[in-house]
């Protein structure tokens, strides 16, 4: 069997997607994308592909250190994440080929079910209580919130008894047997994370995600000494090296993501690194279906796993949403807030060629905000 063709599909909302063809008609999918540079990692795969047109997909350990090492210039988002996906999709064919899916490549299951989360967002303690309200009416054990909108280095008391009253509403509507964790997407300094977090504490959040940004993870142990709070981060970090530098720092969570992280083959590393230093994984996605399959065939593979993200009804998915691009869309029907283990070859789904064409021809041109401060000045979203 041997590569023919790689394609690459930017669809709506801000997804890509790429597909792998071969001569004996076997096709894997994946996700390559960076949040706002599809385009830009689009050019990646292209490049990449000439390392991979007429050879042997199933050679995927080899392929993957090819792609990441033989342009000289290594890492980084726009490269880790366009092999991430080319690997994904080699995955994919790997599976199908056996005739099983990816996780029982990888050494079987570990689990017969894998706990998700719902993103509840909004920013006022009335809209996430009833966010928080509708999941748990769903049948989900746990929900993830924004912890905060836009922040100063060192913010005022009102700013922090805005981002705990917050908390305090969800917890309060879904009580003591579910769970909340709390995204800080990198928004605080270091001085309002050891400010804000001890704060936290008696509402006993599942973890606090990147409450500093990934530059400052040199600082992680200093806010990681300074609450109870597990802290979780990784969603910026896209190898297992950037992950060895923070896994001994007292973080509590590392959250590599498939479509950033060198794809299964690097999460599936970073995961045991993490084991190594009693540290769980909660992989990162909050993207499309392909990210979310490759996710669950780590998760159902992986001892220290925790808890898998995903991405039904977020507010970022405005056109379409987790399940419009698959066939069939029972593998990511969760049953009381689980996942049970998906049974077809590959990574466990049938994407909807057709409508991935159609998608693709409108295509998206999706950009994070630009937040500024009330005096003009930039600040983190």
């Amino acid at each position: 069997m041997r590569v023919t063709a790689l394609e690459t599909f930017p669809v709506p909302p801000r997804w890509l997607f790429v597909r792998v063809a071969t001569d004996e008609g076997v096709v894997g999918w994946g996700e390559p994308v960076v949040e706002g540079r599809a385009h830009t990692v689009a050019a990646a795969v292209e490049e990449l592909s000439e390392l991979l047109l007429g050879r042997d997909p199933l050679a995927v350990e080899d392929h993957w250190q090819v792609m990441t090492k033989a342009g000289f210039y290594r890492g980084g988002p726009v490269l880790s994440s366009a092999v991430a996906g080319i690997d994904q999709a080699l995955w994919d064919i790997a599976g199908k080929t056996y005739g099983v899916p990816v996780y029982r490549l990888l050494g079987g299951p570990v689990r017969e079910r894998v706990r998700v989360y719902q993103w509840i967002g909004g920013d006022e303690p009335s809209e996430v209580a009833e966010a928080a309200a509708e999941q748990v009416e769903a049948g989900f054990t746990a929900v993830k919130m924004n912890g905060s909108g836009r922040l100063r280095q060192i913010d005022t008391p009102a700013e922090v008894e805005a981002v705990v009253n917050r908390v305090a509403a969800v917890r309060e509507v879904i009580g003591w047997q579910r769970d909340v964790a709390v995204d800080f997407h990198g928004r605080f300094s270091t001085a309002m994370a050891r400010r804000v977090l001890p704060r936290l504490e008696p509402l006993l959040p599942l973890f606090a995600e990147e409450p500093v940004l990934p530059e400052h993870t040199v600082r992680a142990g200093e806010v990681a000494a300074s609450t109870s709070v597990p802290i979780a981060l990784g969603e910026r970090l896209f190898s297992r090296w950037d992950f060895r530098e923070v896994l001994g720092s007292g973080i509590a969570v590392a959250q590599p993501d498939l479509s950033h992280a060198g794809g299964i083959s690097e999460v599936r590393r970073i995961a045991a690194l993490a084991e190594a230093h009693d540290v769980t994984v909660a992989p990162h996605c909050p993207l499309g279906p392909i990210a979310l399959a490759a996710s669950l065939q780590i998760a159902f593979c992986t001892p220290n796993f925790l808890i898998q993200e995903q991405s039904g009804g977020i507010h970022y998915n405005v056109g379409s949403d987790l399940l419009d691009y698959l066939v069939d869309p029972t593998p990511f029907r969760f049953e009381r807030g689980r996942a049970c283990a998906p049974q077809g070859p590959g990574l466990g789904i049938e994407v909807d060629e057709a409508a991935v064409r159609r998608a693709a021809e409108r295509g998206h041109r999706w950009r994070p905000p630009v937040w500024r401060d009330e005096d003009g000045a930039f600040v983190e979203w």
